[in-house]
């Protein structure tokens, strides 16, 4: 290898940064022919005792879910026994070893994760992958799920790809190494050390120059010409086309050999499992022997091992399989077909006899369901798509063609396909008069609409398929209805009414506590529409009854969004952290960081701000984790409240992500919960810094009553301190309806609260007092202070400073503890005026520690091992004890009790 000295050394860096315990990974891309695999043959060759795995994605291995993954594990099987039973399982599944129920995608990423950092605990580990545009979705979901999330491991991750074919891999922001042709010296010494001194002066410029010092054109372009040619005394070809020419080289090498030994080559391109005895039963199906293949490997354009057999470059492929007939393609297929039957890989065999199919055929058609159907149990949701797409292509049984249109509709939407997910379910609805079918296409229209597109237009297709299939399938209106209801209490609204509600939640007799629990919630989410908080909170209580009882994200998270409607803290923190917790045991990263973003609501609210930090700092992760960036969008929002309620220096980098990511992804039903959070967060940010006026035209323009309701307490107060009694009353009215037919102790403080602000000084003093009695049940510490402070300024006002002391020095010790920075200025200054100085309770500096940092410390301080913290994170325990060890130098402790007492921020 000539001209790669830079890159080597940049790759062994990498390797030597792994044996030192820092895990890296790096993505290698550039042009066809330009030396990426034989690069990576140099940093394999030069591994040493590092455990070495290597797989590489196959373009005909697209459509089988994690099989380049399985290739890439095989050297670690064993590691597998000491795996935990869901990540075991996961892998399985994964890899057809196991039937059963359908596993998580990125559970097995926590798997191939855990395996990987495993191995690296005996010695280093080097992970190398070729042509990974090629590899199937699971496997590169998997794989970038492990990049993302190795740290402090030995484990080095290289994967190479070319520019112009990502495929289904998108590096997602890794680091990268872009390789480029040879510089003109390295690619003369290159055609010196092939090609010798009978290569003309004016030859090896033009060679040069034209190829751009790509190494396989450099190669074989001169080895297609003639000595005459070589040697500058005839004209070389007017042109010198890099990928078409060496495809050109490749297709007349091929074809220079006899038919049969042409034959086996083609049999090897439309080949996709490596197997020598796979290729060799089809030949002999088709008359083809030994010297067949011994005449393509002598030709160079196959290359053979004791365990393998491949072409020597995928422009061989292309050359090769491009250039036959489809008849000679099908009997190529035909014959891979029959080798692989009987020996235990029906989803290969699935394809190879798709792709002998002539026309319509229903065993194929029932072979490709199968694999289908395989491939999303396992989490292959793209391999999934593709077998029931070309199933139902062959498909001549119009009702089974449509059943398998909305297969392939499911399976498009899982991946993030929503544009062919839409395509799909469009051709399904013109196919099928099946009132289930259709509903079941209705659901997903609807939240495929909640995700990216109209929510008022979620609900009218909701609404009208629940009261479309109620007459046959009540169960599946029920299901659907209930999504409609929420849907209204997110202010998404068609107008379209849903007559069969009445039917829908009267109880039966051998109802299910989970069918009892969706009755009881779509009343109350009716009822929250329609703004009968009495009749809503009864009908929640009821269905938060049986919550425990039911074992279903779906509906737990639901519960927890009618609690956060109706402003039952306690019910939806306990609900969104029960989802939570189940979606983590699955490995349902996207449910995770839906959980989390919830959770942070409540957080807020119970004034835990160090969990609404870590919360949110965990959604952003992961959302990138996963390629899902709209995803980052709610947590993001969150951040940046806190950042400016304790007035932290992030705050505006928080919002200039938040609106890149608004810019450029549609957030569907997240929109208006977005927009609220940063306009809450703009308007605290305004009020710490005294600008009333702008705190107050941000505050006002809230969209969601339930965000409203929320911050009642800063927008009652900015109305107030900027001079707008009219808003300040409309606003403690309208919360003054909530908080008497529900009870909520919090909003009968806020309601309180908002009239001691707008009251005479008669009636102040004892609205005030209300409103500390009702929060000393409310649990909402950040509003109790708020009262507190301005319980305490309107004392100090009407001449009663022992009074206000008690008051102010309460809400500056709360403040205080909160990081709210300008609160705890304002309350302070207030105390001094009247006649106090404030003594903060703890001297101590806190402890500023990184996002990860303080997760795995708020972790290991509640009790956990770093094993435990380590599989709650999807990290390895090495990382987690990596972290800990900065965390307690930086804390400057050394045991976890230590660690416990502290104050961290």
């Amino acid at each position: 290898m000539v001209g790669r000295e830079p890159e080597r050394r940049l790759l062994d860096a990498l390797v030597e940064g792994a044996r030192d315990g820092t895990a890296g990974t790096l993505v290698v891309r550039g042009e066809p022919g330009v030396g990426k695999s034989a690069l990576l043959d140099e940093l394999v060759a030069g591994a040493g005792d590092a455990t070495l795995l290597r797989t590489r994605g196959l373009e005909a291995e697209a459509p089988l879910a994690f099989a380049a993954l399985h290739r890439l594990l095989r050297p670690v099987t064993r590691l597998r026994a000491g795996l935990p039973e869901p990540q075991a399982r996961a892998l399985r599944v994964a890899f057809g070893e196991e039937e059963g129920a359908s596993v998580e995608p990125f559970l097995v990423g926590v798997a191939t994760l855990s395996i990987l950092t495993t191995a690296a605990e005996e010695r280093p580990v080097l992970c190398v992958v070729d042509d990974a545009h090629w590899l199937d979705a699971a496997s590169a979901g998997a794989l970038l799920f492990c990049a993302h999330r190795l740290g402090a491991d030995r484990v080095a991750l290289v994967l190479a790809a070319r520019d112009d074919a990502w495929g289904t891999f998108d590096p997602q922001g890794l680091r990268e190494l872009v390789l480029t042709g040879l510089d003109p010296v390295a690619s003369r010494a290159l055609l010196q050390a092939r090609f010798g001194a009978t290569t003309g002066p004016e030859v090896v410029e033009r060679l040069v120059a034209e190829t751009r010092g790509n190494p396989l054109a450099l190669l074989e372009l001169p080895a297609e010409l003639t000595r005459d040619q070589l040697g500058g005394v005839e004209p070389l070809p007017p042109q010198l086309h890099l990928t078409s020419r060496v495809e050109r080289l490749f297709l007349d090498r091929s074809r220079r050999l006899p038919p049969t030994a042409q034959t086996m080559l083609l049999l090897v391109a439309a080949d996709d499992s490596g197997e020598p005895d796979v290729v060799r039963r089809a030949a002999a199906t088709l008359g083809l022997v030994d010297a067949d293949l011994q005449a393509a490997v002598d030709a160079g354009l196959l290359v053979e091992s004791p365990a393998s057999l491949s072409l020597r470059h995928p422009l061989v492929r292309s050359a090769v399989y491009q250039a036959a007939t489809g008849a000679q393609r099908r009997q190529a297929h035909r014959a891979l077909a029959g080798a692989l039957s009987g020996h235990g890989d029906p989803d290969r065999e699935a394809w190879h006899r798709a792709s002998a199919a002539e026309g319509p055929d229903p065993e194929v058609v029932a072979a490709l369901e199968l694999a289908g159907t395989r491939a999303r149990r396992r989490g292959g949701h793209v391999a999934a798509l593709a077998a029931y797409e070309r199933a139902a292509a062959l498909c001549d049984d119009p009702a089974k063609r449509t059943g398998l249109t909305f297969a392939a509709a499911r399976s498009a939407w899982a991946c993030g396909r929503a544009g062919q997910a839409q395509a799909l379910l469009s051709k399904a609805r013109e196919t099928t008069d099946d009132p289930l079918l259709l509903a079941d296409v209705a659901r997903l229209r609807g939240h495929i609409e909640v995700n990216l597109g109209s929510a008022s237009e979620a609900h009218r297709i909701f609404v009208e398929a629940a009261q479309a299939v109620h007459p046959v399938d009540p169960a599946r209106a029920l299901d659907i209805g209930v999504a409609a209801a929420v849907m209204r209490t997110f202010g998404a609204d068609s107008g379209t009414p849903l007559p069969a509600t009445d039917a829908l939640v009267v109880p039966v007799a051998d109802d299910a506590p989970r069918t009892l629990c969706l009755r009881h919630m779509l009343v109350a989410m009716t009822r929250v529409a329609e703004g009968e908080w009495h009749a809503a909170t009864t009908a929640l209580d009821r269905a938060l009854e049986l919550g425990d009882r039911v074992d279903d994200r779906d509906v737990l998270w639901n519960l927890a969004n009618a609690a956060l409607q109706l402003g039952d803290d306690r019910a939806q923190q306990h609900f969104y952290g029960y989802a939570l917790s189940r979606a983590r045991e699955a490995g349902a990263v996207t449910a995770v960081v839906y959980c989390l973003q919830r959770l942070c609501f409540g957080q807020y609210l119970a004034g835990d701000l160090v969990a609404v930090r870590n919360s949110a700092e965990e959604a952003v992760s992961l959302g990138r984790s996963i390629g899902q960036p709209a995803m980052t969008a709610p947590p993001l929002a969150w951040l940046a409240v806190l950042a400016a309620l304790q007035d932290r220096d992030d705050h505006d980098d928080h919002l200039a992500r938040l609106q890149e990511l608004v810019a450029a992804y549609p957030l569907g039903i997240l929109t208006d919960p977005v927009h609220d959070l940063t306009r809450w967060a703009r308007g605290l940010r305004a009020a710490g810094s005294g600008d009333s006026a702008g705190a107050l035209h941000h505050l006002a323009r809230f969209r969601l009553p339930v965000l409203a309701r929320m911050s009642a307490a800063e927008r009652i107060e900015a109305a107030v301190r900027a001079g707008d009694m009219t808003a300040a009353r409309g606003w403690t009215d309208e919360l003054a309806r909530f908080a008497d037919a529900t009870g909520r102790p919090w909003a009968l403080a806020t309601v309180a609260f908002g009239r001691a602000l707008t009251a005479d000084r008669a009636e102040a003093d004892a609205l005030f007092g209300q409103s500390l009695a009702h929060h000393a049940d409310a649990g909402r510490p950040l509003d109790a202070a708020r009262a507190r402070l301005a319980y305490g300024e309107w004392l100090r006002r009407v001449q009663r400073r022992v009074d206000a002391r008690q008051h102010l020095r309460r809400a500056v010790e709360t403040f205080q503890d909160l990081r709210a920075e300008s609160l705890a200025a304002r309350a302070d200054q207030e105390l001094r005026a009247s006649g106090e100085t404030a003594r903060r309770r703890d001297p101590s500096t806190p402890v500023k520690l990184t996002p990860t940092e303080l997760q795995i410390a708020r972790l290991v301080s509640s009790g956990l091992s770093n094993k435990d913290v380590a599989a709650q994170c999807w990290i390895s325990p090495r990382t987690v004890a990596f972290h800990l060890r900065n965390v307690f130098a930086k804390a400057q402790v050394t045991s976890r009790s230590e660690l416990a007492r502290l104050d961290l921020t």
